[in-house]
């Protein structure tokens, strides 16, 4: 796994297209704006992971630490 340290207003940049900035810092939370071609879907892991569950047919399981505003 890359480790990278980045602050406020700075970005990351993966392959050509895809573009991660941090907006916000805040305590031990961080906000992240993520700019991609549309062809690309961005998900929240448990949002991706739901997802994939439901692909397979399964039902998703619910994830204590989500918050609505996630």
């Amino acid at each position: 796994m890359l480790v990278l340290s980045r602050t406020r207003n700075e970005s990351i940049m993966i392959g050509d297209d895809v573009e991660i900035t941090i907006v916000d810092v805040r305590g031990d939370k961080v906000r992240l704006g993520i700019t991609a071609p549309k062809v690309i879907s961005v998900h929240r892991k448990e949002v991706y992971l739901a997802i994939q569950q439901e692909k397979a047919g399964q039902k998703p399981a619910k994830n204590q630490h989500e918050t609505p505003t996630g």
